[in-house]
């Protein structure tokens, strides 16, 4: 069978981090490597695709709120992924039409679909950048055309900087991103945690397969830390279910068994 439009170029064999995760949400933008992943990883953790799913729904929670409560009218979504529903610009321009977002991705197939569905929207864009070079996103012409740094603007890391091992030095590309941001300026960030049954299992998963490396899973403490400079909101930092829930029947008997922390912080 012939590839589809979108995978033309790509390597079918090697696996994404992307198009593992867009599996999981019930998409169809991935290839057999990507799929053996993710079934792997339900053997393993057999609420891949509920914690999957939680993940998004703290973005949509959180954007909710950067949009309607703080009045954020910028974002920058670095490592967005391959378009779902609830993306960053729908939920932001139902509250204001004019807010500006520019998505971030390093995988060929987020960014051929997120083109495919910005085409005609002004206010919207996407790059292909990688995390690890944040000045090459900073200084990107489109991040400097959408994005007024003169401004508040919400800077989004949902479920990417554990893929930024130590060595990376995730907290001194937090450090270089942040810089220009002022006073009002917001950072969401959700982050894979400890869970000693399984952490090591889905660790190994990733480090055989998976092109962007294995996750590097941190402490809460270590999580809490890549918030320096600025004021986490209530709840604070906390496992993504527990973060703002819709209503109470959203939250799991056990919200620890999402093994995901999550918090949006303000800077002062």
């Amino acid at each position: 069978m012939n590839d589809p439009d979108w995978a033309s170029g790509i390597d079918p064999n090697q696996a994404s981090v992307a198009r593992v995760y867009d599996y999981l949400l019930g998409g169809v933008h991935n290839f057999s490597a990507d799929r053996d992943i993710a079934r792997t990883l339900e053997v393993i953790e057999p609420r891949a695709r509920a914690i999957t799913a939680a993940n998004r729904a703290f973005l949509v929670r959180a954007v909710r709120y950067l949009a309607e409560e703080a009045g954020i009218r910028q974002f920058v979504d670095i490592g967005s992924g391959i378009p779902t529903q609830g993306n960053v610009h729908e939920i932001v321009h139902r509250v204001d039409p004019a807010a500006r977002v520019v998505y971030v991705d390093r995988d060929p197939v987020a960014i051929a679909h997120s083109t495919a569905l910005l085409a005609g929207e002004p206010n919207a864009a996407v790059i292909q950048a990688d995390l690890t070079r944040p000045a090459d996103i900073l200084g990107h012409p489109a991040v400097r055309k959408m994005i007024d740094f003169d401004e508040p603007v919400a800077l989004l890391l949902v479920a990417v900087l554990h893929f930024i091992t130590d060595e990376q030095d995730p907290s001194g590309i937090l450090a270089e991103l942040t810089a220009p941001l002022v006073s009002g300026s917001q950072l969401a960030v959700s982050h894979g945690t400890h869970r000693q049954e399984t952490g090591e299992a889905v660790t190994k998963v990733y480090r055989r397969a998976v092109a962007q490396g294995e996750p590097t899973l941190r402490t809460a403490e270590e999580i809490g830390a890549f918030f320096t400079g600025f004021d986490l909101v209530d709840p604070g930092l906390v496992h993504g279910p527990l973060w703002r829930p819709d209503a109470p029947d959203d939250v799991p008997d056990d919200p620890s068994s999402f093994w995901f922390l999550a918090g949006v912080g303000r800077k002062p």
